[in-house]
């Protein structure tokens, strides 16, 4: 349609309306969504092989919109799935196919416990076509300076002032038109990072679960591979495929998958159920640069719980290589999310996480109780951004490193679960002493080898068996209001 009022042709799309349904609020958002990307998407073709349009092109994202006007208090014992006081309540929506369970199930709990419809619509947002088009097979992208025109003279473009963390680190409480956010991000925001995720890890985020695991080596990944094709071959595991890099996907244990030749920067794998409540596993490398990347992004797709299973430095003289360590506090000194998250914020331990954890470690081991403490710790764990602040003056590290308590040292841990605590997302953290530098046990190439061999396997077994006792935790559990602040999101 054309509107005498602005220079853009926009799509027929319907009206807002009112649903008490979830399920069909959320058929609405996927077919607002479908009609807007598929007229970006004709379009931009039809530019790239004709001259150019001689109007903008524009469609909106779809909009859930929510009133509530009574100060009845709803059941306090869960975390999220309502509002806390009067007004209205919107966000912009993408890729609801997607996220078509996530909405069904918090749109229902808003319903349900307001006892008020939602209303879905287009929103005043526009979609940036670079989102429209990627990953559509039937669109060809031109290479940069074939066009005759600037897409932004056409198109709408990503634009990174309204593409930010802004709900989650609690700067935007309000609305210019004096709604509030329903939901911790914006489509632009989530748009962004399912964009990312594609580049750094070569794998589609339809791919990823619900229970992640990050590492720092990627000797976990072959581990990794194995357990999945042991889980593969046994039909009662209720694992249905494994996801390797490249988005190769085998449903049977002896399938092969080809050798890839360039690892992106953060190789990912996926043991997928058909409910989403598999495991993904990350290798972020090392780095707490690359771990708030991760976390950054993959913290749009709600996953319940993420976990760090990596290797660390053992800060005590009284720890063993390869023993385990279970990080119940953080020492921050990696910098890199001060200016979101304040050094002075406690990131605090999540029961639900250490029990898991805990009772993992005892169940791979056999090993409970005092006998348990004879290879595992549970104390702080210091990340660090210099991988070599063994070569500096050590008066200064050592001495905070033994005034904080620490046992263990990392560059990672205390980035992911800082991340966590910013995006609600639990953390937990359970490492693996590889050396002990401030002892002189450093590996030597054998002994790194054998140790590699004997506690890889284990270690990745105990963050598996964690994250399939959390996954048979009530959601309500594991995302509890320890992780919310005064003024929440009602989506989780």
């Amino acid at each position: 349609m054309q509107d005498a009022m602005t220079p853009y042709i926009t799509p027929d799309l319907p009206p807002a309306e009112a649903f008490t349904d979830p399920a069909a609020a959320v058929d609405r958002l996927e077919l607002l969504y479908a009609r807007s990307t598929a007229f970006l998407a004709e379009h931009f073709s039809a530019s790239v092989t004709a001259k150019k349009p001689e109007s903008r092109i524009r469609a909106f994202y779809p909009e859930i919109r929510i009133t509530v006007v009574s100060h009845i208090k709803t059941d306090s014992r869960l975390s999220f799935g309502h509002v806390a006081s009067p007004g209205t309540y919107t966000t912009t929506v993408t890729r609801p196919d997607l996220f078509r369970q996530y909405l069904i199930q918090q749109l229902g709990l808003l319903i349900q416990n307001h006892n008020v419809p939602v209303v879905i619509g287009p929103s005043e947002t526009p979609i940036p076509v670079h989102f429209a088009v990627a990953g559509n097979p039937d669109v060809s992208v031109p290479q940069e300076g074939v066009l005759e025109f600037s897409l932004r003279d056409v198109f709408d473009v990503p634009d990174l002032a309204t593409t930010n963390d802004d709900i989650v680190n609690g700067a935007r409480t309000v609305y210019a038109d004096g709604t509030m956010p329903l939901a911790p991000f914006t489509a632009q925001r989530v748009d962004y990072s399912l964009s990312r995720l594609t580049h750094y890890t070569a794998t589609d985020p339809q791919h990823f679960q619900n229970h992640v695991l990050f590492t720092n080596y990627q000797f976990y990944v072959e581990e990794f591979e194995s357990y999945a094709r042991q889980m593969l071959a046994d039909p009662a595991s209720g694992y249905t495929g494994f996801v390797a890099t490249g988005n190769q996907v085998i449903t049977t244990a002896d399938a092969p998958l080809a050798t890839v030749t360039k690892l992106p920067q953060m190789p990912t794998y996926h043991l997928k159920r058909a409910d989403g409540q598999g495991i993904t596993l990350v290798n972020i490398g090392v780095g707490p640069s690359n771990a708030k990347t991760a976390t950054d992004h993959i913290a749009v797709l709600r996953p319940h719980a993420w976990l760090m299973v990596g290797h660390c430095a053992g800060l005590r003289n009284s720890q063993s290589l390869g023993d385990f360590v279970l990080a119940h506090a953080y020492l921050r000194e990696d910098h890199v999310l001060d200016d979101d998250l304040p050094v002075w914020v406690p990131i605090p331990a999540l029961a639900e996480i250490q029990i898991a954890l805990q009772e993992a470690v005892a169940d791979v081991t056999m090993l409970e109780g005092y006998e348990l403490k004879a290879i595992m710790r549970t104390g702080t764990v210091a990340t660090i951004d210099n991988r070599n602040w063994e070569l500096r003056d050590q008066s200064g590290p050592v001495k905070r490193l033994s005034q904080s308590r620490a046992i263990a040292l990392d560059m990672e841990s205390a980035t992911i679960a800082a991340n966590g605590f910013r995006f609600r997302v639990p953390y937990g953290t359970l490492l693996c002493v590889s050396d002990k530098p401030l002892h002189g046990e450093l590996k030597l190439p054998g002994m790194a080898s054998d140790f590699y061999k004997t506690q890889v396997a284990r270690h990745l077994k105990i963050g598996i068996r964690a994250m399939e006792r959390l996954r048979s935790m009530p959601i309500e559990r594991i995302h509890s209001r320890k992780l919310r602040s005064f003024e929440e999101t009602a989506f989780l």
